[in-house]
């Protein structure tokens, strides 16, 4: 079973990318297995620093294959956007390859998700507004277009003249919006067709012929385990099933074949959109500006400025259990070096009673007060440690409490942005 699952232990935006990028060298395949383009991955290597928002970060090796699953929604014209970008870097994307059945996020969703954030004013959800979630709703709803259907114009036309039906009565008559026409929107698909067919394949049947003959599979997940449709701080989340078990749905592999799973949390935590935070530091607290400051806490994909908080091992301990992670990895730990002390919320507090697990009821999340241990901070550059008797006690002592509280080990801990800035412990693929 040589595959791993990677997914984020938190609320998104945990350094992903970066950990994908760092072991990705030691995996023959890379599979995107959920989301869209509302994800982001900043990879640094090199020099070169790329945002990546549906490709694979396994696309900076020549000998990694990166490969978008079934789970996923695609934007096709930022899906060559960003083919065009990593061409011009001066990296092949000949080697990409998408599953047919993943789904098209089509001109009306971006138009939609816009305008029912806009409708739900204060209570919005705060998505990236490019169209994931009408996608994902259209796929439940089973009126959704894949990218297969691209390749047949006739077909193609057809799904589309279907789907106008609704959508522009709603573009119209609910939204005050224009509407299209089927012969806009096939036009605008054309180009689109004629420069993605050749990377369309069977990924279900790729991937469980690869893992027959032996080849090592990275399942790279996007968002976080509390954006998870289903396991998330609902309606705060994400459309699509971004824990570990949506690497079998997402790619069509079964879940006997997913061996590892390694979650990504960072050294704190933070979060974009509404919802729920237990942790969260006042934006204009001198710990919250210094941790928004110094970690350059602003989306990839959207510039928003995040929420930023302490670590909560509630929210650890949950990830450890949905996930059923075998491994830890602490990134931004060289982030906290600008900070005199250091929190961790250990357990909330709700009306006298104290939780350890994540409360099962939304409304005592949304109310639970943190409970912190205070630890001390270590004020000493640590971007150039390449292991773990090299951090000074302090940091030392910080993750092993974080270790504790898990019960999982931490076996890798970035110290910096770049691939290079970063301690391995007790991690082998092979």
């Amino acid at each position: 079973m040589p595959s791993t699952v990677l997914v984020g232990a938190q609320w998104g935006d945990e350094g992903k990318g970066k950990i994908t990028d760092l072991i990705a060298r030691d995996f023959d395949y890379v599979v995107r297995f959920q989301g869209g383009n509302n994800a982001g991955h900043t990879v640094i290597a090199g020099g070169q620093k790329l945002a990546l928002h549906l490709i694979p970060s396994g696309i900076m090796y020549p000998e990694v294959t990166p490969v978008i699953g079934n789970g996923c929604v695609i934007d096709p014209a930022v899906l060559i956007k960003e083919i065009e970008m990593l061409e011009r870097e001066g990296f092949s994307t000949q080697r990409l390859l998408i599953s047919g059945n993943a789904h098209l996020i089509m001109p009306y969703h971006l138009d939609l998700d816009g305008a029912q954030e806009h409708h739900l004013g204060s209570n919005e959800i705060g998505t990236t507004k490019r169209g994931i979630g009408p996608a994902y709703q259209d796929k439940a709803a089973r009126s959704g277009i894949r990218v297969q259907d691209m390749l047949d114009p006739h077909i193609f036309e057809l799904k589309v003249t279907t789907a106008l039906r609704e959508k522009n009565a709603l573009l119209s008559r609910v939204y005050g919006l224009p509407t299209y026409s089927t012969a806009q929107i096939c036009e605008r698909f054309e180009p689109y067709t004629e420069r993605i067919r050749a990377h369309v394949t069977d990924v279900s049947h790729l991937l469980n012929q690869k893992l027959r003959n032996g080849k090592y599979i990275l399942f790279e997940g996007a968002q976080g385990t509390l954006l998870d449709l289903d396991h998330g701080t609902y309606p705060f989340v994400t459309s699509s099933s971004c824990t570990a078990g949506g690497a079998a749905t997402g790619s069509g592999v079964g879940p006997g074949s997913l061996h590892k799973v390694l979650g990504i949390a960072k050294a704190y935590i933070t979060r974009v959109g509404s919802g729920p935070f237990p942790t969260e530091l006042a934006a204009d607290s001198e710990e919250g500006a210094t941790l928004r400051r110094v970690g350059g806490e602003f989306g990839v994909t959207t510039g928003r400025p995040r929420r930023c908080g302490w670590y909560d091992a509630v929210v650890a301990r949950y990830s450890v259990a949905v996930n059923g992670l075998t491994d830890l990895c602490i990134t931004k730990l060289d982030v906290l070096s600008a900070l005199e002390n250091i929190k961790i919320c250990v357990a909330y507090e709700y009306q006298g009673q104290r939780f350890e697990t994540a409360p099962g009821q939304q409304s005592v999340f949304h109310h639970a007060v943190p409970i912190y241990e205070e630890m001390p901070g270590w004020h000493c550059d640590i971007s150039m440690c390449r292991t773990f008797a090299e951090l000074p006690g302090q940091a030392q002592d910080y993750i092993n409490r974080l270790e504790e509280l898990a019960e999982v080990p931490v076996n890798m801990i970035a110290v910096g942005p770049s691939r290079e800035q970063a301690i391995v412990r007790n991690w082998q693929v092979r």
